[in-house]
């Protein structure tokens, strides 16, 4: 995903949906990985804590509405959160990670397939890299924390 401005790196997103009558999470998997959208530098590493003063947050809604393009979805087909940030680490780059959940009230199968992804839960994501699955582990638990 291109960056809004020249400002600073691109977020990355991690897209879920969260079934409303069962509380069923479940996070869509990309064929580059839960991180949308790559193409991911490597190696990545996880910033310990990315709540720290200097962080520049980027703006949640707008990465939200831009995933919601991207994907020729409506543009309330997501919604951000804007409590959720990660950051990963590349050569001295910091790549925010945010966190936006779809609003339907099943997930969006048919986009999945579209895309060649799925969804998957927190445990079927024990076989992503260790990175991935400690950004959706904080994930799931800012969720239903």
């Amino acid at each position: 995903m291109q960056p809004l401005s020249d400002a600073s790196p691109a977020p990355f997103l991690i897209l879920y949906h969260a079934q409303a009558t069962s509380a069923r999470l479940r996070f869509l998997c990309l064929a580059e990985g839960v991180l949308a959208f790559g193409p991911l530098p490597h190696p990545l590493t996880l910033r310990d804590n990315a709540h720290t003063p200097h962080t520049v947050r980027p703006m949640p809604a707008a990465w939200s509405a831009e995933a919601c393009r991207r994907l020729e979805l409506p543009h309330d087909a997501l919604e951000a959160d804007h409590d959720f940030l990660e950051e990963v680490l590349h050569e001295g780059s910091a790549y925010p990670v945010l966190l936006a959940r779809f609003t339907s009230i099943d997930p969006p199968f048919a986009l999945a397939e579209t895309l060649h992804a799925r969804f998957i839960s927190l445990l079927e994501a024990r076989r992503r890299p260790a990175l991935e699955r400690e950004l959706l582990r904080r994930a799931y638990t800012h969720i239903l924390g």
